[in-house]
């Protein structure tokens, strides 16, 4: 970095006196933003980006994947009175969450090296509030018109014709928005039942609470708040300075090609005078109501919209694109001097979140893929701790618990090593309490079950007070087994 002052000092400068002008102080009054709609690679890619996610989001609750008898079939459920969360093949169990943190550590490191790279990418391209946002944008466009239409309206005074166009768009958005929370429900419970339980009104009211909860916040945030989520409600402007250097690509006004900006007249030739004609273009494209040429800024949500707006004049002037474009801010000073540049995506920085980011994901499926089907818990009761019998034998009682995640029935063998002589037996049994060496336990698919089992020896078999031991539990099917280390508990010696 260079240490006299750089042109970047002076575009902060120049923001804050453009602000002190406007009056676009924080209490200020809100100038509604109406962005007119541009023609474009970056539009394109965000109209992809709102199908592929719009579609993710309302169609995934719809997708069926068989999973056996007795198992629901719905793709990606949510499943909280049986405690379950299923997605395709996988199925999570309460007591593998780690398997959620894992994801959402994978998520976050992920957002620091999109950011990292490409700036506020995320923000102008995936997230929920820009994609609803766009959407809305798009009713409003086709009900009241492009930008010059809607501030025309804005301006007009009440009459039958504005009524009409507002009430049909808010009927719109509000239908939307009601689809937004109606498939938010669908993820925790099977689709098609609950949509005609709730056509019905025969849901449960959780569902209808959740629906009204999440159409009045996309309904308000959406379609009225906007820009103002970006600016003053969501965390990630003021946390992205972090993960962000001189390398990372931003939305970047090239002023060493446009200032001064000023129109252009006509017979002079372009070698001789900037590029920039001061049309504004970019900032009536701006969904946040910016001008990029005033520098980076907090609300720059790197849409890249403007840059389509700017492209779109330069090929009508016959000059070449690029006046606004990705940029980095030690490329953008090289280039202003007259030297060649190289953007750097792979650097350490960069390096350091891509490998966090895959060493998560390689830990994650290979616990995924060597999880066991079968997994058990045994606890000891803590009163009384040990019991004598009439015999002078010790007993200990233990609670067992197997988990079977299977989706077919199994049978289990149990056994205990490390105390000689041990009898097992279990409360409920067709036999009542017969001490046998091992037991024999059948599990329903994709069932926990709980056992009361007691463990007996004669004292002479004691030798200490507290003897490790070893529950041993095997699939009589598939010949696997589990086992879990526990103690056995005597009189003193």
């Amino acid at each position: 970095m260079p240490d006299k002052a750089t042109s970047m000092d002076v575009e902060i400068l120049d923001v804050q006196a453009v602000n002190k002008k406007e009056n676009r102080s924080f209490t200020a009054k809100r100038i509604k933003v109406h962005p007119k709609r541009v023609y474009g690679s970056f539009r394109a890619f965000k109209w992809g980006m709102m199908a592929f996610t719009l579609g993710i989001y309302y169609l995934t609750p719809w997708l069926r994947w068989d999973r056996g008898a007795g198992a629901p079939d719905q793709a990606v459920l949510i499943d909280i009175p049986g405690r379950r969360f299923y997605f395709f093949f996988i199925e999570i169990w309460p007591q593998e969450i780690y398997y959620i943190t894992g994801l959402l550590v994978m998520a976050a490191v992920g957002l620091f090296f999109t950011t990292s790279v490409a700036g506020r990418a995320w923000c102008g391209y995936s997230c929920p509030q820009t994609i609803w946002t766009d959407l809305f944008l798009v009713v409003e466009r086709f009900v009241e018109g492009d930008r010059n239409a809607r501030l025309k309206l804005d301006r007009a005074p009440t009459s039958i014709s504005k009524i009409f166009k507002r009430l049909s768009k808010f009927t719109i958005w509000m239908i939307i928005a009601i689809s937004t929370g109606g498939a938010w429900v669908f993820y925790f419970a099977d689709a098609p039942a609950l949509a005609a339980q709730l056509v019905y009104f025969e849901a449960p009211p959780a569902a209808y609470i959740t629906i009204g909860v999440l159409a009045s916040t996309t309904f308000l945030l959406g379609g009225f708040a906007r820009e103002q989520v970006c600016t003053f409600m969501c965390p990630w402007p003021r946390i992205m300075s972090a993960m962000m250097d001189e390398d990372s690509l931003v939305v970047t006004y090239r002023d060493y090609r446009g200032e001064p900006r000023g129109s252009h007249k006509k017979g002079v030739a372009w070698g001789s005078t900037s590029h920039c004609v001061d049309c504004n273009q970019c900032v009536a494209a701006c969904p946040q109501g910016i001008d990029i040429r005033d520098g980076q800024q907090l609300e720059c949500i790197t849409c890249a919209l403007c840059i389509d707006a700017c492209d779109g004049v330069m090929k009508k002037l016959d000059l070449p694109k690029g006046l606004i474009a990705y940029d980095s801010y030690s490329a953008h000073l090289q280039r202003a001097r007259g030297e060649s540049a190289k953007l750097r995506p792979v650097r350490p920085r960069t390096i350091f979140y891509f490998v966090a980011w895959a060493l998560v994901g390689v830990l994650m499926l290979f616990v995924l893929l060597n999880r066991s089907d079968l997994d058990i818990n045994v606890l000891h009761d803590r009163n009384p701790i040990f019991v004598t019998l009439s015999d002078g034998s010790i007993r200990n009682g233990y609670t067992f618990k197997i988990l079977n995640k299977a989706n077919s029935e199994r049978s289990f063998i149990m056994s205990v090593s490390g105390l000689a002589g041990a009898q097992l037996s279990r409360v409920g049994s067709a036999a009542g309490l017969d001490q046998e060496s091992t037991l024999g336990f059948t599990v329903e698919p994709d069932k926990v079950r709980a056992f009361r089992v007691f463990v007996s020896v004669a004292q002479s078999g004691l030798s200490a007070e507290a003897t490790d031991i070893t529950f041993t539990l095997l699939d009589s099917g598939k010949g696997t087994e589990v086992s879990y280390m526990s103690v056995f508990q005597g009189p003193a010696k």
